[in-house]
């Protein structure tokens, strides 16, 4: 039987089976409390030292219900178009947790809050795939094991290992599809899309701020097989804890090719769990995976069942934001950019910067312009994402509100911007202090003029001959003078000016 790093390529792979995937997304709510117990959830804490005797599992502890949680948890459904239960409850899942002190995890099995819903998601070409909601229920997080020791972190290897409780009771909500078919070649770009979109639909509900580098949303990517022709799907391997989105769509696509080798080679796949490698883009055995009946759910009887009003529920739905994709194609209409520069805003995490920079006085073009282009390479080059850069939307709108008066050039705003996000304060502040504003003194610029064209009479010649081309040797010389600080246009027409030709 072939191991598991044997792969057939992706092509033979979907030549001869269908893809079908499940997907289940993990959401940290940012509520200021746990889930069941008034502990924080701030992170940077001391290990062990946002904890108490309900999230510890102390005996005779009782756990009260998070009302934000449910209230985030009836948000995510109705922006799922999901059914909104009037009556479910809690349930005991029994697992062997390391680091969960009860032993047992606090979640919903077959009575979720929300279910049978769908979101529609655009792929890279535009189009739209509708992905089915199974469910999306509320559940408890774990603690946190760090394993000391060993070369791989993991267990297998490790000294000792040791237990952090702060995360331990955390609201989670759990967001899990109906098998997804039909995808084919593309489902790997399906499983990407979806988690893109779900990522925006959380970050706009203001439930979470879904920052997957962070681990406050994760992806367990489920994936079997089916024979071409064959109606009974295969099984199913469940690649756990994907935190990004290039290696949710490098999950589904290195699987498909593992499980098309296991196949074709007349070995048969064991339904585990595996780990995602982001060095390799593989993946390895974890465990033998469980079924459902293997975790003895039962109904947990510390709490009372949840059932909100219709009349919640339905204020709650009139609350609810505009849905992600929808606004994409409202403000790519109102922008004016293709679909593939929407695209790449996209991916860039520039939506919001962008809408807040234009709120707060950029024209569309300048605000794009700045953040798709210095802000995003500044990022780039400094491993952040756009919003952890320390130059807010309201100073990239002052910005270009300088460039736009004439007081600063492209040039001149990039140092400008550079100089914000040393920390040297606002962008008027840099102006100041580096002395950065345009030289608008017609003097002084006459004067800059007049030196180039006498250290220069053959390009001066040239000019006059009708040359105008030639003109750009003469005003670099007056931007080099000047330190940039010239505009360069009005330079290019005193020079014109001074030889006697007209730009026509």
């Amino acid at each position: 039987m072939t191991t598991t790093t044997d792969l057939v390529s992706y092509e033979d792979a979907l030549a001869s089976y269908d893809p079908v995937m499940g997907l289940e997304v993990h959401v940290e709510l940012g509520t200021r409390t746990k889930m069941f117990c008034g502990c924080s959830t701030e992170l940077g804490a001391e290990p062990n030292s946002q904890t108490c005797p309900t999230c510890l599992g102390m005996p005779g502890s009782l756990p009260v219900v998070n009302a934000t949680g449910v209230e985030s948890a009836i948000k995510i459904g109705l922006a799922l178009h999901c059914e909104i239960a009037e009556w479910c409850r809690f349930a005991r899942k029994n697992y062997f947790y390391p680091d969960m002190p009860k032993n047992f995890q606090t979640s919903q099995y077959d009575e979720p809050i929300a279910f049978n819903g769908y979101l529609d998601v655009q792929l890279e070409d535009g189009e739209v795939f509708r992905v089915e909601i199974e469910r999306a229920h509320m559940e408890e997080d774990t603690g946190k094991s760090t394993h000391v020791g060993g070369a791989t972190g993991r267990i297998h290897g490790a000294l000792h290992s040791l237990l952090d409780y702060n995360r331990a009771g955390i609201p989670l909500i759990e967001i899990v599809t109906k098998p997804i078919e039909g995808a084919g070649e593309r489902a790997p770009e399906v499983a990407r899309a979806y988690v893109a979109e779900l990522r925006e639909l959380i970050k706009a509900l203001g439930v979470s701020e879904a920052r997957m580098e962070m681990g406050q949303m994760r992806c367990d990517v489920n994936l079997s097989l089916m024979p071409k022709g064959a109606e009974k799907f295969g099984t199913r391997s469940e690649t756990k804890n994907v935190n990004s989105l290039r290696s949710v769509e490098r999950a589904a696509r290195f699987e498909i090719q593992r499980h098309a080798a296991v196949l074709s080679s007349g070995g048969t796949i064991i339904q585990e769990t595996r780990h995602f490698h982001e060095d390799t883009g593989s993946t390895t055995s974890g465990r033998v995976k469980e079924e459902a009946e293997d975790y003895r759910y039962f109904p947990e009887p510390d709490l009372v069942p949840v059932a909100p009003s219709r009349e919640w529920v339905e204020e709650l739905r009139a609350g609810l934001p505009e849905q992600p994709l929808a606004r994409r194609n409202r403000l790519r209409e109102e922008w004016g950019v293709s679909a593939h520069d929407m695209q790449s805003i996209l991916n860039a995490g520039a939506i919001d910067t962008i809408v807040a920079t234009i709120e707060a006085g950029a024209d569309a073009a300048s605000a794009r312009k700045w953040w798709m282009g210095e802000l995003a390479r500044s990022a780039n080059e400094s491993g952040k994402s756009l919003e952890d850069l320390s130059i807010t939307p309201a100073q990239v709108a002052r910005v270009t509100e300088l460039v736009s008066s004439g007081d600063l050039n492209d040039k001149l705003a990039r140092q400008v911007i550079e100089g914000v996000l040393a920390g040297e304060g606002t962008p008027d502040e840099v102006v100041e202090k580096r002395g950065l504003k345009v030289v608008s003194d017609e003097g002084a610029l006459t004067a800059a003029v007049d030196e180039a064209i006498a250290g220069n009479p053959g390009v001066a010649e040239k000019i006059r001959g009708g040359k105008v081309a030639a003109a750009g040797a003469l005003v670099g010389a007056v931007m080099k003078a000047t330190r940039g600080q010239a505009d360069a246009a009005r330079v290019k027409e005193l020079i014109l000016e001074k030889l006697g030709v007209s730009e026509g």
